[in-house]
């Protein structure tokens, strides 16, 4: 990188022979730059080739798994050739570095401009957040099922041919030799794809509708046929599966590493946590519907209603006259000389009714049906009815039958107990 020209932000730097570019990063972190990348474009009126320069020290020094594979798809990757192309620098990653070859002495252009929110690093943050807390219902989701299977077989095509085929591999330990290596070719064909999207939609846009078409098709199929997920196993491991994939997409959305780990340790002590906030809100709710004082609440009775409480409330005070009655705290003898009924009361208390049988009678042949008081309140009603002034027949037929009411109404429960 000693010959190398060092790009800086806002840089528009024109030439036209041989040379190659480095930026190199800024070691001092600042949030704001959390979701922040650099676009380095490239353009020409000629053919020229952009070729990524990484030393193989490098590889052997990568920090994580992410920064070696990456590393080892540059090692085989292959110089790519346009009259344009453009590429996004993290604002924490590693040093890029890469060379301009023109084919001619035309002018080429390049250029540098920051970008404060990235749309995609933003995207694969919050998709990964949200995979990683509805992973266990998703796995149990069978649409969430076809479609990640379909997703598999457009990204994966390796992996997903192995994995239909899984029951003719006998031995489990050629299975995962050869599921290492499907994956293996799975990422560097999916850095190829990216590193070309736009060339190959531009290009060859049919044949990129094809596959997507017929790979997505076989891919549906394939899993249509085995059907979704039953057991309790498979379910647990594509859990796993889908949180493994979300902390991928969480670290590879933010441009700060630490931010992604600390992100990534919040989701697993969150979802440690889960039962025992849980707890602790069921109890609070529990803490607040007992302290927090009871409003009244009035309800309009019907007649039924009015009817049935009535009986059963009076029940219920004569249950407790009874036991009074027959406690050693109630003056039995003073009761019983001020009473012109003692056996009456006496029968009471022992369980007999309150009202006796001649009394029932009169009530009924009063007030029952067929009785001389129900047959003049309809006569009376019919007659008011047939009168020419309507307003003042039903005046005058309040008042008559208010005065009936307390001439005739007499009160058989009123009879005297004590």
């Amino acid at each position: 990188g000693r010959n190398c020209s060092f790009l800086q932000e806002m840089d528009v730097i024109q030439k036209r022979d041989e040379n190659c570019y480095c930026y190199v990063q800024n070691r001092t972190t600042h949030l704001q730059y959390v979701w922040s990348t650099l676009q380095v474009k490239v353009n020409s009126r000629e053919m020229f080739r952009f070729e990524p320069i990484s030393e193989k020290s490098n590889c052997r020094n990568s920090e994580t798994v992410f920064e070696f594979a990456a590393c080892a798809v540059q090692v085989f990757w292959k110089p790519e050739t346009s009259t344009e192309t453009s590429i996004s620098i993290k604002q924490y990653g590693e040093d890029i570095c890469f060379k301009i070859q023109p084919f001619k002495t035309e002018l080429y252009t390049v250029s540098v401009n920051r970008e404060m929110l990235d749309g995609k690093l933003l995207f694969l943050f919050v998709a990964g957040i949200f995979l990683f807390h509805f992973a266990n219902s998703l796995s149990r989701s069978t649409k969430f099922f076809y479609l990640s299977g379909i997703i598999l077989g457009l990204l994966a095509v390796l992996v997903f041919v192995l994995l239909s085929l899984k029951r003719f591999i006998p031995r489990h330990s050629t299975f995962w030799i050869l599921m290492s290596g499907c994956w293996m070719s799975s990422l560097y064909f999916v850095y190829c794809f990216k590193e070309n999207m736009q060339w190959l939609w531009s290009e060859h846009r049919n044949y990129l509708l094809g596959y997507f078409l017929a790979v997505g098709i076989t891919s549906f199929a394939t899993c249509y046929q085995h059907g979704p997920l039953t057991t309790e196993l498979s379910i647990t491991l594509f859990t796993w599966t889908l949180q493994l994939t979300a902390f991928v997409l969480i670290y590879c959305g933010v441009t700060i590493p630490q931010v992604a780990y600390a992100v990534i340790a919040v989701s697993l002590c969150s979802k440690g946590l889960h039962y025992p906030l849980g707890a602790a809100c069921h109890i609070g709710r529990k803490m607040k519907n007992h302290f927090k004082s009871k409003k009244l609440v009035f309800k309009c009775l019907t007649e039924e209603e009015y009817r049935e409480q009535g009986e059963t409330e009076t029940i219920r005070a004569l249950e407790e006259l009874r036991s009074f009655c027959r406690s050693p705290d109630f003056p039995s003898w003073l009761a019983v000389s001020k009473l012109q009924s003692p056996h009456r009361f006496a029968g009471f208390v022992l369980g007999s009714p309150h009202v006796s049988p001649a009394e029932t009678k009169a009530h009924d042949e009063e007030y029952g049906i067929g009785s001389f008081f129900l047959e003049e309140q309809l006569f009376e009603t019919r007659a008011d009815s047939e009168q020419d002034d309507p307003a003042n027949s039903i005046h005058e037929g309040d008042e008559e039958d208010e005065g009936e009411m307390h001439k005739q109404i007499s009160f058989p429960y009123a009879t005297e107990l004590l």
